[in-house]
């Protein structure tokens, strides 16, 4: 059953040089215009399922107008939810306030992910971001004091001339925040990007796995248990909806450049306004086969420090994990461990990952 939804807002104040996101300029006709066929799409897909997830990502969700915003509220009345569901929205400092944060809470939001990126001015304008530290302070007190204490903050390391000195300092900045969830995220640099086009690169891989590992030290050492590559939390607070993604489990997709797994089948949304307008959301999709879904499964599964429990394996596959490709030679080779209930990445071995994941790609 389809237990979970991401919901894509596509609109910006303005354009971080780093992201390959589907996203535009706000144009407040625009996204009016979007919100409709967004509420076209849910009414055509969603089954009435009762949600245990939901998040709203972007582009910048906060760059919504407040009734823009009342607005995509109001179409999310259109699900049911789980007693003990997870409602997420991304924001970004410098378009939220009170009065957005204090409506958020009052439809059901939960949870906020804020993209902060760095604490370090000039490496905020490299990444073409409009807020500073004392900003971040600043919201983040805010949210807690409407009563939303469930906080993610993004940080991306491994820009061009960054130091290790700066990455600590952006590390004891987030702490001491206080929030209980954090995404760090290597800089990928793609050709789409403005980063792309002025030909910038990435900075070698032996410094970018310095910094990785740094990263996983300190936060361990500051009370953060790392349960996914890239993530990390405190007292039980990993992203309930983003562990959908990473158990292969069903979710539905809506929104401009959205991508859904319901009923065996995979979706990706269109990225063209005009078609979505339309009511042209679909673009391409792949009915999976029972190899399919085993070869998501360990690529998606592998990702958590935990790896893939061996009972729950065989009960949702009826087939033996340790069977699937060549997971007895990668286990031979220390390159995964078995610990009798869980095969999983060794430790030592997770900055590799993508490497050991290629092995279950068809």
């Amino acid at each position: 059953m389809t237990t979970s939804v991401y919901i894509h807002i596509p609109f910006c104040e303005h354009i971080c040089t780093y992201c390959d996101f589907c996203k535009m300029f706000y144009r407040e006709e625009l996204a009016c215009d979007y919100l409709d066929a967004l509420k076209k799409e849910i009414q055509e897909k969603y089954q009435g399922e009762k949600l245990k997830t939901i998040y709203i990502g972007g582009g910048t969700p906060s760059s919504l107008s407040i009734s823009n915003l009342k607005k995509l509220m109001e179409i999310i009345e259109l699900f049911n939810f789980d007693n003990k569901y997870e409602f997420t929205c991304e924001v970004n400092p410098e378009n939220i306030d009170e009065e957005k944060l204090i409506l958020l809470k009052k439809y059901g939001v939960n949870r906020i992910s804020m993209g902060v990126e760095s604490t370090n001015l000039k490496h905020l304008k490299y990444l073409g971001r409009h807020h500073n530290y004392q900003m971040v302070k600043d919201k983040i007190n805010l949210i807690k004091k409407v009563g939303i204490e469930n906080i993610n903050i993004d940080l991306i390391y491994a820009l061009s001339n960054e130091t290790m000195d700066e990455l600590k300092i952006d590390l004891d900045n987030i702490v001491k925040l206080n929030v209980n969830h954090m995404s760090t995220y290597s800089l990928e640099i793609h050709d789409n990007t403005i980063l792309g086009i002025k030909k910038e690169i990435n900075i070698n891989q032996d410094a970018d796995s310095d910094m990785y590992n740094f990263i996983c030290n300190y936060l361990k050492n500051n009370g953060f248990n790392h349960y996914e590559i890239s993530n990390f939390c405190k007292e039980e607070s990993e992203s309930r909806h983003n562990l959908v993604y990473w158990h292969n489990e069903e979710y539905y997709g809506f929104g401009l450049g959205a991508a859904g797994y319901v009923n065996g089948i995979r979706y990706d949304n269109t990225r063209s306004m005009h078609d979505y307008l339309k009511g042209n959301f679909e673009l391409t999709k792949e009915i999976l086969t029972k190899k399919d879904q085993i070869s998501y499964a360990l690529i998606l599964g592998f990702r958590l420090i935990n790896g893939i429990n061996k009972q729950d394996f065989k009960e949702r596959y009826h087939e033996e994990l340790i069977e699937q490709y060549n997971i007895r030679e990668l286990l031979k080779l220390g390159y995964l461990v078995d610990d009798g209930f869980n095969i999983k990445v060794s430790y030592d071995k997770i900055y590799v990952e993508n490497s050991i994941l290629e092995n279950f790609v068809e």
